[in-house]
């Protein structure tokens, strides 16, 4: 066999055959199918899943506020208490201390003695002063004797009227000497009854300059006196509430020991330039209820203009700039959502605030949870009653 011939019968024996062929496409035809299958089976899902249920709506607990037109707020203002006179005592004249019969904290009674000057140097000259006075009263007597002879005589012819004259002149001259000499007894009864200090009202020491043996000068203080009887207390009101005090009106005044009953005397009516208010003065009139130089308080009713809602401060949230924000349940498409707003405080009294800003009338405010509560969140809302007295409404 030659080359050529041996050539062509290895090929024939190493060409496949169709059916081999077909064998070879079917089975890779399965092989893709499989394949196939298993990347449609185990292929992501396109985008996330999304629930389809509605959130749970939140139960908060809700008031509906009222607009207003302004409100009562009940201002304190604050005085001390003194007394109606005060008083320093002394001698009007110079002189040893005898006797002091008071001290620091005496109560006394009007017109008792509280302390007196050693007078007897002023008793002995006021007996010689009533001795002048005694040989002036004689010396009237015989002058007037004497004009009642001359006259008898003068009558009668025995002397002349002149010699009346004379008698009647002296007599006038006696009764000058008297009256000077009681006028002079007199100086001396006045210098000794001011030789003793006397209380000029019912009162109590507060000060006590000197002691027995002292000397004291005319004018050296001994005593300071401060009327107990009666007190007033001196309050700075604001120009706008001091207009629309009443005098004569009974007013309450608080102390540190309790309530006080007083009467209006008056409004001084000035501004006083430091404190920028109108001082007013009432009378006391329980001055056993109070004491001079106690602090007291007298609270009044001052209506502000203002336009606003009374809310709890636990519906308040901190906002930016000062301000604050509150959540309101709204009534949107059938279904209760929460709703900030942002509010401006005018006003605090205890456990509510006055507030102004994006709140409407009768709208309904969260009062609790608000950390749980995002905006536009689902809400079913429940109302509830608050009561507080702190402030009264206007």
């Amino acid at each position: 066999m030659s080359e050529l011939e041996a050539q062509k019968a290895y090929e024939r024996e190493t060409k496949p055959s169709a059916w081999k062929g077909l064998i070879f496409v079917l089975l890779l035809a399965v092989i893709a199918v499989v394949i196939g299958t298993f990347v449609v089976g185990n292929r992501l899902p396109e985008g996330p899943k999304v629930a389809e249920a509605k959130p749970i709506p939140l139960s908060v607990e809700t008031m509906t506020v009222a607009l207003e037109k302004a409100f009562t707020v009940d201002e304190k203002f604050t005085g001390i208490i003194t007394p109606r006179r005060t008083s320093q005592l002394g001698f009007s004249s110079g002189g040893r201390i005898e006797s002091l019969s008071a001290d620091v904290g005496d109560r006394v009674r009007s017109g008792r003695t509280l302390a007196t000057l050693d007078v007897r140097g002023l008793t002995a000259q006021l007996a010689a002063a009533e001795a002048v006075v005694a040989e002036a009263e004689a010396s009237h007597a015989l002058a007037l004797a004497t004009v009642q002879r001359q006259s008898t005589l003068s009558e009668k012819g025995h002397v002349s009227q002149q010699r009346v004259d004379e008698a009647t002149a002296q007599a006038n001259t006696a009764a000058a000497r008297i009256a000077a000499a009681q006028a002079n007894a007199d100086t001396l009864r006045v210098q000794i009854d001011l030789a003793k200090i006397v209380a000029p009202y019912s009162g109590t020491i507060t000060a006590r300059m000197s002691d027995e043996g002292a000397i004291a000068g005319p004018g050296t203080l001994v005593f300071e006196l401060v009327e107990s009887g009666r007190l007033e207390a001196r309050i700075g009101l604001t120009a706008k509430l001091a207009a629309t005090m009443v005098k004569g009106q009974t007013y309450k005044l608080t102390t540190d020991q309790g309530e006080v009953s007083s009467k209006l005397r008056s409004v001084t009516g000035v501004i006083d330039t430091g404190q920028r208010t109108v001082t007013t003065i009432f009378d006391i009139l329980e001055p056993e209820k109070a004491s001079a130089g106690a602090v007291v308080r007298i609270g009044l009713a001052q209506r502000i203009e203002e336009s606003g809602f009374w809310v709890p401060v636990s519906a308040l949230l901190e906002s930016d700039h000062g301000l604050w924000s509150v959540y309101v349940a709204r009534e949107v498409g059938g279904e209760w959502l929460a709703q900030p707003g942002v509010v401006e405080i005018v006003h605090q009294a205890g456990d509510r605030v006055f507030v102004r800003g994006a709140v409407r009338d009768g709208d309904r405010v969260i009062l609790d949870g608000l950390q749980r509560i995002t905006p536009g969140q689902p809400v079913t809302p429940a109302d509830i009653e608050l009561v507080s007295s702190d402030v009264e409404e206007g």
